[in-house]
This record gives C-alpha cells, sequence and structure tokens, in this order.
C-alpha cells in the first residue's frame, strides 16, 4: 500500500504569473526548472530516470500515476533526473507483485519534489497554447510573491548548457571484449536501454565523457560512433559539434539519437531551434521516407532541427518525418555513414517499431569493416 506522508499543501507557479494548488508527495521542498508534458499511458519510472529530462519538472498526462509500484530494474540511469513531478492523481495502492516500493517513497529516497491534486489536462492545455516556460514547486513558499522571486533565480533552457554535467566522468566499457564489432559512445545523457540495444546485437561499447576528443576516441580502434541523447540547448555545445565533425571526417559509421542528431546537424552547418512545447510521450507517428513505413516512436525533446536551415545543406537529406507537425524526425549524410533519428528506437518505455534502426547501424558498420 501506498501512504502519502505528511502530505502539506503544494504549490506550483508557472513563469506567466499561472497558480495551482495542489497537494505533495516525495520529498518536501522547493525545486524549479522548464515545465513540459509526456503523453505516455504507463513507464513513469524510465521516463524520470531518462537524463535528457534533466532540469524540467515534468507533467505525467495520465489520470493515474505510481499504480504499478517502481522496479529496481525499470530505470534508465542510476538515478531520478527529473527535478520535480506534477500529476492528477497519485495511486493509494501498486498492484504490481515484482515491485520493490511504491512511488512516493521512491521519490523521497531521491529528493524529488511532487505535486498532485492539480488539473493538468488544463495545465497541459495552457502549456500548448502558451508554449514552454520555466516554473516552480514549492511545500516551503505559500505566496505567489516569494514564488515568484525563487522562479526568477531559474535558468532557461534556451542556451543551456547540461549533457557535461550529467556525463559519465570516467570512460567504463559494456559487453564481450572479444566482440567482433567495437562501438565509441560519447556520453551527453545516453540511456541505458539504448547502450544495452548495441550489445545485444554484438557490439562491444566504450562509454566516454562528454568533452572526450578524436584522439582519445580513436585509440578504442572503434568500428562506429555513437552520439547520445541528452539535456540541454544543442546550440550552446559547441565542444561536441567540433568533436562530431572530427568523427565524420574519418569516415566511419557514426549514429545520434535525439540529442546526438541535434548535433550532428549542427556539425553540417544546420542550425537548430527551440520548440514550442517539444515532443514527448510513447505515441508520435513518424515516417521513414525512405521505406514508406510509418512507425509508432517514443519521443523526448524540446529543440529540433530547422527545416529551412536543411534545404540549404547539400551534404544532407530528411529520412523521416513527424506525421502530427511535419517536423524533421531524421537526417542521413549523401557521402558519410553518418545517420541520425529524433526520437528514441531503444523505446523504453514505448513501443518496439523503431528498433530496426540499431540494425541498420549495425549492419553500416559492417559494410564498411
Amino acid at each position: 500500500m501506498v501512504s502519502i506522508q505528511n502530505s502539506v499543501p503544494a504549490w506550483l507557479l508557472l513563469k506567466d504569473g499561472t497558480l495551482f494548488k495542489g497537494k505533495s508527495f516525495g520529498a518536501k521542498g522547493t525545486a524549479g526548472g522548464e515545465i513540459c508534458f509526456n503523453t505516455g499511458m504507463t513507464g513513469y519510472q524510465e521516463v524520470f530516470t531518462d537524463p535528457s529530462y534533466t532540469g524540467q519538472v515534468l507533467i505525467m498526462n495520465n489520470a493515474y500515476v505510481g499504480n504499478y509500484g517502481v522496479k529496481n530494474e525499470d530505470v534508465e540511469s542510476s538515478s531520478v533526473k527529473i527535478s520535480a513531478l506534477i500529476c492528477k492523481n497519485l495511486a493509494h495502492a501498486y498492484s504490481r507483485m515484482t515491485a520493490n516500493d511504491s512511488l512516493e517513497n521512491y521519490l523521497v529516497q531521491h529528493n524529488i519534489i511532487a505535486i498532485y491534486d492539480v488539473d493538468t489536462r488544463a495545465l497541459v492545455q495552457h502549456i500548448r497554447t502558451s508554449g514552454a516556460m520555466n516554473c516552480i514547486i514549492s511545500t516551503e513558499l505559500q505566496d505567489a510573491e516569494s514564488l515568484a522571486i525563487a522562479l526568477a533565480k531559474i535558468p532557461d533552457m534556451d542556451g543551456l548548457e547540461l549533457s557535461s554535467q550529467i556525463s559519465t566522468k570516467e570512460p567504463y566499457t559494456v559487453g564481450a571484449p572479444d566482440a567482433a564489432i567495437r562501438i565509441a559512445v560519447l556520453d551527453y545523457g545516453v540511456k541505458k536501454h539504448i547502450l544495452e540495444c548495441m550489445v545485444s546485437r554484438g557490439a562491444y561499447i566504450k562509454v566516454f565523457p562528454s568533452k572526450t576528443g578524436i584522439e582519445e576516441l580513436k585509440q578504442f580502434e572503434p568500428h562506429g560512433y555513437f552520439i547520445s541523447n541528452g539535456p540541454g540547448d544543442p546550440a550552446s555545445m559547441g565542444y561536441a559539434v567540433e568533436t562530431v565533425k572530427d568523427i565524420v571526417s574519418t569516415g566511419t559509421p557514426l549514429f545520434g539519437i535525439c540529442l546526438g542528431h541535434q548535433l550532428l546537424a549542427r556539425a553540417n552547418g544546420i542550425a537548430t531551434y527551440k520548440m514550442h512545447h517539444g515532443h514527448r510521450g510513447l505515441n508520435h507517428p513518424v515516417k521513414n521516407l525512405l521505406t514508406g513505413k510509418s512507425e509508432i516512436t517514443t519521443q523526448n525533446h524540446g529543440f529540433g532541427v530547422d527545416p529551412e536551415s536543411v534545404k540549404q545543406c547539400d551534404a544532407v537529406e530528411i529520412t523521416h518525418i513527424n506525421l502530427n507537425d511535419g517536423s524533421i524526425e531524421g537526417i542521413r549524410m549523401k557521402d558519410k555513414p553518418a545517420f541520425s533519428v529524433q526520437y528514441h528506437p531503444e523505446s523504453t518505455p514505448g513501443p518496439h517499431d523503431s528498433r530496426y534502426l540499431f540494425d541498420d547501424f549495425i549492419s553500416l558498420i559492417e559494410q564498411n569493416m
């Protein structure tokens, strides 16, 4: 059973002055960041531990959160990465027999502040109309003026570099050292299941800190390079763009996901932009322009690749588009073995329609070995 531990009133203030009152669960205190919403009906633990959510306050669109508890294995990193959580209802009982604990206890352990009993439908509609913005949640500050003072201290996501803060500090390896394929991974906030998707296809992985240069990467003698997902504004990551340029110049196969997709674009002189409210959920339809097939995808991004800028780049072609809004979901270079997608083919949580992209990456490596 879940017991809401000493729940007290909690307040949510948006940068535009919109104020919501709710009840607290999880840790007590004050936390803020850019507000965003996820449309997934399940997979909350994987979402909370996704490093790409660093610096963000998350709304879970599902009416109930916590109904199946938490399980030690259902994580994408070693800790919860969201700044705070907003939901409509907290389930008072979790039904999964294999669960290790309740969601509330899990959030307390990770010192995550959360608010429930908020009209999340109204809140999401407001964000869809007004756009992403900073917000703050507090169980300590009880008036709009003090909340606004604290909110003003939170940095905007636009222009914010976060990946170097959450990247691994030391290189580490995953998989069998005697595997036929070696892949160097630049960690800008990589998810655990991305690595597992490559290891399960016969690769030996070495994960490097975000600011690792090309010479150190080459010492691993990789057959391919992977540019990971992660938080923050790609326009603030000049160091990463230069490394991606260096990788592309080697002619070695390269695959990028999410932030990695944006960095490949910027390495080709293509601009990125801050989206109005981003794409986050498990049900976004994408069309593969190379095959004509559609796929239902898992997404989590607040920045995108500028379509007008792509048209001016002769070296790159668009491979995937979002069927909801026409935004760019995939690119590849015409004269180099490098490609990327904006969405998450490892799909944890989410449908497995897009896992073929890992097969494509391994095939591309084998063709170039």
